[in-house]
């Protein structure tokens, strides 16, 4: 019995563990590919608003090994890399493919995540604002990728198996989430959801100023924004 278990644990290393390990570096190199694009963007994009408001400006900023930031005026798009490969559970929608039913290996996933902030919020360090989640990309071992999120983003799990993850479709990836946050507003909240505040708020905000997120005070539901 304790053979057998041992044999199972090896097989698992031997197989599992080398296959995460094989993810781990395809979703690594399409991050460093990724800081690549979006240093290139800053150039491409500051380029065609010379002569506008020096004020609207696109900044890279590389954050750290598996976290970096594209400032696009009022707005900061966060990308970080999970140092985790994920599974998908059994409710997802991505088990009914037939490409999964062949190839169970290529639901395990690395994830890359975008997330859509406030250039004020690390400006004046409020760290109690918030960003919303609007994509996240998941990488398998054959190099193939979808986009879970919202539906401006374009790419759909019944697609996985079919795209590679390139330049091309990484550009493309972060001109969506670009275009997505410019059309995602920051709203006045309701009255009498701001019409009260104590005497800490109003000395932290001397500070950091108002605690704020987009869609503060409402339901988030960005379907709504028309593409």
């Amino acid at each position: 019995m304790e053979n057998n278990k041992s044999e199972q644990i090896i097989s698992i290393l031997k197989e599992k563990g080398k296959l995460k390990q094989q993810i781990f570096d395809i979703t690594f190199s399409a991050f460093k590919e990724l800081k690549k694009i979006l240093s290139e963007i800053e150039k491409e994009y500051n380029k065609k608003l010379e002569g506008h408001d020096s004020r609207v400006r696109v900044e890279y900023k590389n954050a750290g090994l598996y976290q970096c930031e594209l400032k696009i005026a009022g707005d900061v798009l966060v990308f970080y890399m999970h140092t985790n490969i994920f599974e998908f559970d059994r409710e997802h929608k991505i088990w009914s493919l037939q490409k999964t039913k062949i190839d169970s290996a290529s639901t395990y996933s690395g994830i890359i995540s975008i997330y859509n902030f406030l250039s004020d919020s690390f400006k004046y360090t409020r760290i109690e604002d918030y960003g919303y989640l609007i994509a996240r990309i998941f990488i398998n071992h054959k190099d193939c990728f979808f986009v879970e999120g919202k539906q401006q983003m374009g790419y759909l799990s019944n697609d996985f198996g079919e795209n590679k993850i390139d330049k091309e479709a990484i550009k493309g990836i972060v001109e969506s989430a670009m275009l997505y946050s410019q059309k995602f507003d920051l709203l006045v909240p309701p009255y009498d959801a701001v019409k009260i505040v104590n005497v800490q708020q109003i000395l932290e905000s001397r500070k950091q100023g108002i605690p704020t997120g987009k869609r503060l005070g409402f339901s988030f539901n960005s379907d709504d924004i028309s593409g």
